[in-house]
């Protein structure tokens, strides 16, 4: 895996300008931040981000895959205010979770999600080189 970082540009804060990698593709669906069962324990913000990447590690797992193989992240949240207003505690979460690897990221503010309780979804893309 390869961190793309222009010549010049200022490094970015918590993700990566691009990334390139080589192996085998792993695509995770959004994920909310409900658990295995389907229930949602928190209408928490940064509660159910942990969830969310939680579930992420899980269907990653099932590729032989971990965090360090995640090449792109797309966070879709419902409002921008509470998404910054919780960055300190989603930092540490993603910290805790996802470790020092910072893959290329988009955060969206949509008009809602297909799970009502939802207050943000997660997709991943991950390379595993075998």
């Amino acid at each position: 895996m390869q961190i793309l970082q222009p010549p010049g540009w200022p490094r970015p804060r918590g993700y990566a300008n691009g990334i390139a990698a080589k192996g085998a593709l792993v695509c995770v669906s959004g994920m909310v931040g409900w658990d295995a069962t389907g229930v949602f324990q928190t209408e928490d913000f940064a509660g159910q981000v942990r969830q969310a990447l939680l579930n992420i590690l899980a269907v990653l797992a099932q590729a032989q895959a971990g965090p360090e193989h995640i090449v792109r992240m797309t966070w879709y949240v419902l409002d921008k205010d509470e998404y910054v207003g919780a960055y300190k505690e989603i930092g540490q979460i993603y910290r805790e979770l996802i470790g020092n690897h910072y893959p290329a990221m988009t955060a969206v503010q949509v008009a809602g999600l297909l799970e009502p309780q939802a207050r943000v979804e997660i997709e991943v893309t991950a390379v595993v080189d075998r």
